[in-house]
């Protein structure tokens, strides 16, 4: 939400400066995100005069101007390459150190073609107020000479942009802007009494509401006799300073209305209305050129605004090109209206239309405001255009339900913790336009109608809270009693934490996803079922729930090659939707590794390269259920995967075939050619709902592992085994010989080929045996091998290599 110091001042009456203003703003819950100062930011730029202007010596393009600045100092030379610079030109001067926000550089003296510069002589670009770099800025010859030129052009207004919550539609408008600084003692808020006015003749043109549910109220004028042409300076100027673009006076009213006081208004143009007008659902097939140029094919569940001979206006959302008001238009229908927020923001959605209405009307507009902004707007198109106004149409609800909370006084001291007398609570509210009836102990409050987001007495308390400042809370500290505290994370919250470090660890990177996914997407993994499918998708391929984390990754993956980084770790941790019931909606975690994104570019390893395969997804895997607390001695490793991984370059973690905890291995081609992605690319998945939970026994503290004063060794052994042979089998029975001394071992090679038969292969590991009590000798260290070797020879048959 944008607006400019002054248009605040026409509602508020303040001396305040702007600075306090601000603060004060994002103190009571308007937060100021920016303030562009115009007079500030061009202080340094004044009116200057060029005395004259001679061609430079080295360079034909270039002029040597002297120009005088109005200090009463000595003209000042300045080499200046502008086609229209010449002896007598007022302009614009910037000396050395000012900053040029156009080129986003401090100015200098400098030396050009030999000559030097002492300032610069500026384009309407260069100060950002227009695109014109065609030359520099040419003012009027009255312009005084030394002035500054921000203040002479009339920018010392400056703009200021709030971001609002989603329930303070109210503060969408200028006034309501006002209403809350007036309660936080910034000055006086200006409201005074809108007059109805008096209608001349009957409205000929009748409005039908076909379901009230869609349009609760509507209320129309016509005004007769009207001569449409540009909107005033002042009017123009309130637009163009938040980044509107002028039209014609009755569409500029209507802009300004959304503004100044939230409420979004219509206007067609009577002669190119045929009919009566009616609310209603648009029929299947109906389309509509809207004011933005383009053609919206329109369904029932979209509300429209339709006289005789179709449909005239997406009703709270955008006008049709074809009733529009232009320079020729005569007759002016006016419209406001109360929509249904939940259709409006379906509406927008299913289009991809983001307009002004639509942000406000999807956020409530106030309902006892449509008539009073009608004539309001009346009376703006009579000051600018003339006419003669008809009888108000008035259908439906004019008013909002009344809204009365009992409100005990002593909430905001159990809530906030702080005193506040009832005079200030009353002075307080009162300024906010809620009425305060009792002295006591509990009072009852009427709610205004503009404040659809109060429903309670916290929602009062926090009125109150927010204008005497959420600074004057004190910081109370929790009562952590005799007792020990209870964990505030639960496991599965752990768990998720755990697994990101563990991945992070990895050197993966961290990416958050839409939870939606193409309807497509969804069937390649697994999902794709109505009951997963969203009523109101917010795009065409965003239409489904996940059942995997790993569409977006891929997505993310593909994106990041596409601009040049194709070697990516990413990873997610989040929820998957197997169903709609809660217990399959489950927390994962996954991540897919694309290029020369390995995890093997650490140590020896027996692949040799360190662009990413199926065992850097398996390590990943195994890390995540590592860190989650499985039972690693009870995983299995199964050949082969998911569907959407190849079939060869896949495998399985689970704990028996009825609990299947992860996948990884390489994407089969068909899903990177599914999903528009480039290969090879490697993923996994883990369910962290399925790890089982850790038993709890009682045991008794060990203490910590020391690390070790005695240097590790380090063996190599080579086996020949079957090629049925798993290489995970070989790890696990060197482990096995003596768990305090080996302390790690690792695949480093695996060959098949010459040398060895075709039934067989070569498993080389690397073992770590690491001396707790004393330096191992070497028939110590030889005797821990022959175990070594006795042991893998007799769980997988095979023999040590030669």
């Amino acid at each position: 939400m944008k607006f400019t110091l002054s248009w605040l001042k026409e509602h508020l009456d303040t001396d305040e400066p702007l600075e306090k203003l601000a603060d004060k703003l994002t103190m009571i819950g308007l937060e100021v995100e920016h303030i562009d100062d115009k007079a500030k930011q061009l202080s340094p730029f004044s009116i200057a005069r060029v005395i004259s202007a001679e061609q430079h010596p080295n360079a034909d393009r270039l002029r040597v101007c002297m120009v005088d600045t109005g200090d009463g100092g000595a003209p000042v030379q300045v080499v200046c390459g502008a086609p229209n610079a010449r002896a007598g030109l007022i302009s614009v001067f910037s000396p050395p150190g000012t900053f040029i926000p156009g080129k986003n550089i401090t100015l200098g003296v400098g030396t050009i073609r030999g000559v030097e510069s002492r300032g610069m002589l500026c384009s309407a670009a260069e100060l950002q107020i227009s695109d014109d770099h065609d030359g520099i800025m040419e003012l009027p010859a009255d312009a005084p000479i030394g002035a500054g030129y921000a203040q002479w052009a009339g920018l010392g207004d400056p703009v200021i942009e709030i971001n609002l919550t989603p329930n303070r539609q109210d503060c969408t408008g200028v006034h309501g802007i006002a209403r809350d600084l007036s309660a936080a003692d910034m000055g006086k808020f200006k409201d005074p009494a809108i007059k109805p006015i008096k209608g001349e003749f009957p409205c000929p043109v009748k409005v039908t509401v076909e379901d009230a549910t869609l349009c609760p109220g509507f209320a129309l004028r016509l005004v007769r006799g009207v001569k449409n042409g540009p909107s005033p300076e002042w009017l123009q100027k309130r637009l163009t300073s938040i980044g509107l673009r002028p039209i014609n006076a009755l569409v500029d009213i209507t802009n300004f209305m959304t503004y100044d006081r939230a409420r979004p208004l219509h206007v067609f143009d009577a002669k190119k209305v045929t009919g009566n007008l009616t609310v209603r659902r648009a029929k299947g097939g109906e389309s509509l050129l809207a004011l933005d140029g383009r053609t919206y094919t329109l369904d029932p569940g979209i509300c429209v605004i339709a006289d005789d001979h179709g449909v005239e206006s997406l009703a709270g959302i955008m006008g049709g090109e074809a009733s529009g008001c232009d320079e020729n238009t005569t007759d002016v229908l006016i419209e406001s209206a109360l929509w249904n927020e939940i259709n409006i923001a379906q509406t927008g959605r299913k289009l991809g239309i983001n307009s002004d209405a639509r942000y406000r009307f999807e956020r409530g507009v106030d309902p006892a405001f449509m008539v009073p902004g009608l004539e309001l707007a009346t009376k703006l198109v009579m000051e600018l255009c003339g006419g003669a106004p008809s009888e108000n149409v008035v259908v439906g609800n004019a008013f909002g339900e009344d809204r009365v909370i009992d409100f005990p006084l002593s909430e905001v001291k159990r809530l906030a913790a702080i005193e506040v007398p009832l005079v200030e609570m009353k002075r307080i509210l009162g300024h906010l336009g809620f009425m305060v009836a009792g002295s006591g102990p509990v009072v009852k409050v009427a709610v205004p109608s503009w404040r659809t987001d109060v429903g309670g007495k916290a929602d009062i308390v926090e009125e109150i809270v927010r204008i005497v400042g959420v600074d004057k809370v004190p910081m109370t500290p929790f009562e952590r009693g005799d007792t020990p505290r209870k964990p505030v994370l639960t496991a599965m919250q752990l768990r998720t934490r755990r697994a990101k470090r563990a991945l992070a660890a990895r050197g993966m990177v961290e990416a958050v996803t839409w939870s939606f996914i193409s309807k497509s997407a969804a069937e390649l993994f697994g999902g794709g079922q109505t009951e997963l499918a969203l009523a109101n998708p917010i795009a065409s391929d965003l239409s489904d729930m996940r059942p995997s984390l790993l569409p977006g990754l891929i997505a993310a993956a593909q994106a990041n090659a596409n601009r040049g980084s194709s070697d990516v770790a990413l990873f997610e941790v989040g929820q998957v939707f197997k169903g709609d019931r809660p217990e399959n909606q489950l927390v994962a975690a996954a991540g897919v590794r694309h290029g020369f994104a390995s995890s093997k570019g650490m140590g020896r390893h027996w692949s040799g390269a360190a662009e990413a395969d199926a065992l850097d997804a398996k390590a990943d895997a195994f890390a995540v259920l590592a860190a989650a607390g499985a039972p690693m001695q009870a995983l299995q490793i199964v050949p082969g995967g998911a569907s959407w991984l190849h079939p060869g370059r896949s495998g399985t973690i689970q704990i028996g075939p009825q609990n299947v905890l992860a996948h990884f291995g390489e994407l089969h081609p068909r899903t990177l050619e599914a999903l528009g992605a480039d290969g090879p690319l490697i993923a996994f998945e883990v369910i962290l709902d399925r790890i089982p939970d850790a038993k709890q026994r009682a045991t008794r503290a060990k203490p910590m592992l020391e690390l070790s004063a005695f240097q590790p060794v380090s063996r190599d052994f080579a086996f020949i085994v079957d090629r049925s042979v798993k290489a995970g089998d070989i790890v696990r029975a060197a482990q096995g010989v003596d768990k305090k001394l080996i302390t790690a071992v690792t695949v480093f090679d695996v060959y098949e080929g010459k040398g060895i038969d075709e039934s067989k292969k070569s498993v080389a590991i690397a073992v770590t045996i690491q001396p707790r009590e004393k330096t191992l000798t070497d028939p110590e260290i030889d005797a821990v091998a022959a175990k070594i070797v006795a042991e893998v020879t007799r769980k997988t048959g095979g023999t040590l290599r030669a």
